[in-house]
């Protein structure tokens, strides 16, 4: 597997886009660095940002939707398409303003087409395709998940391969990143992902009803209440304890959490949408639940990337991206894991975990360097909702049945 690492010279350069001379010195000619758009519209967020070929982040634009959402206890396809189509004209312009370039200068764009929320890819694509078309620029459609898995690569030098652990509101995947759009697939959720089953609780619980929590996402509200409940009020059981392989399971606990929720609000005589006096307790053991279960899972995948060669035992990575990787309990067991296994632990830095432009053109740039899907005549083009990230070797992993040893002699986190 060395033949396929290479050294990554650091990607991320103060100052401007400067002028660089030609591989031809004796030409006398010069260049600009390739500059990529990135447009990202594939669940509530409407993003745009413009990236040269050194990692420089020239101008990037959000909008968020999550107050609209928060009103409403949830994303509605119909209500983040409208909104994507409000704010993406502007958040490109922004992008483009803020890094003093017009769409003539850029190299190519680059725009999320797969995996997401179908009404909210069609916006992107859509208005990336008018833009190309217009300007007859190249297009680079990127696989949402492979852009998270990436981003890490804009901020620190990172060699392939690594182990990934892509932690978000829709999805929740293990896999190992060999090369730009190379990724071996060894588990990912069989249900829901833990963002969306952390957001569903806090609804169950009600917690925008809380002064400390109104204006959070439900995720944010769990891990904020956690940090002063005791989880061993309300011990909940790991998902898939019976299966040894590197998938994830999430909405049976959610079940369990609600059943437990609804037996506390008996014993206390409330209804339903009314706070709970052990919330906080009940927080912090579902956080902690999600957080072992996301850890059990890493660690058979170390294991099983280390005895089958896929990895070095010398200089293995741990990368943690999406939003969920924001999580600060989760990501300090993760660290305790990776120190425990002598993997060094690499996240992009949070606002980079969540959606955003500047990943979707980061991927771009990768892939217009490596020569990988760029599209010169985007005909035919189709967003894809439901898109597997890389080789599907799950099955090898299961049929390898490696046990993990008992996380609290390992892992001095689990004891505090």
């Amino acid at each position: 597997m060395n033949s396929l690492a290479r050294s990554l010279r650091p990607s991320v350069l103060g100052g401007r886009a400067v002028w660089l001379r030609s591989s031809s010195a004796h030409s006398g000619t010069r260049r600009l660095r390739q500059l990529v758009l990135g447009i990202e519209t594939s669940c509530d967020d409407t993003g745009a940002a413009v990236v040269d070929d050194a990692g420089v982040v020239l101008g990037e634009a959000l909008r968020s939707q999550k107050d609209v959402h928060l009103q409403t206890g949830g994303i509605i396809p119909v209500v983040a398409q409208q909104l994507h189509r409000e704010n993406i004209e502007q958040v490109v312009r922004e992008a483009l303003g803020m890094s003093s370039v017009t769409i003539g200068d850029l190299a190519a764009i680059a725009t999320t087409v797969k995996p997401g929320l179908a009404l909210s890819l069609e916006v992107g694509l859509q208005h990336s395709l008018d833009l190309v078309n217009r300007y007859q620029k190249p297009f680079i459609p990127i696989h949402h998940m492979e852009a998270h898995a990436l981003t890490v690569r804009l901020t620190q030098p990172v060699e392939f391969p690594f182990l990934v652990l892509l932690l978000s509101g829709g999805h929740c995947i293990l896999a190992v990143a060999r090369g730009v759009s190379d990724f071996l697939l060894l588990g990912q959720s069989i249900d829901i992902a833990p963002g969306d089953m952390l957001d569903k609780v806090a609804r169950r619980l009600s917690l925008r009803k809380l002064p400390e929590c109104h204006s959070m996402a439900g995720g944010k509200a769990i891990e904020h209440l956690a940090r002063t409940g005791n989880r061993q009020h309300h011990p909940f059981p790991l998902p898939l304890q019976q299966y040894r392989n590197c998938d994830f399971s999430f909405s049976g606990l959610q079940n369990l959490v609600n059943k437990a929720i609804a037996q506390k609000e008996k014993e206390e005589g409330i209804g339903e949408g009314e706070i709970l006096s052990c919330v906080k307790d009940i927080a912090a053991a579902v956080q902690h639940t999600v957080a072992v279960h996301i850890i059990q899972r890493t660690y058979r995948a170390m294991l099983f990337c280390i005895k089958n060669s896929i990895l070095s035992s010398k200089s293995a990575t741990l990368v943690v991206s999406g939003g969920v990787a924001s999580n600060q309990y989760i990501r300090k067991g993760l660290q305790a894991l990776a120190d425990a296994n002598d993997f060094a632990l690499l996240c992009p830095p949070p606002r980079l975990c969540t959606d955003n432009g500047v990943m979707i053109a980061w991927n771009g740039i990768e892939r217009l360097r490596a020569g990988l899907g760029v599209l010169h005549r985007p005909d035919g083009i189709r967003y894809e909702p439901k898109a597997p990230l890389g080789i599907d070797i799950s099955k090898r992993v299961e049929e390898d049945s490696i046990k993990v040893p008992k996380l609290k002699k390992k892992i001095r986190w689990l004891a505090s």
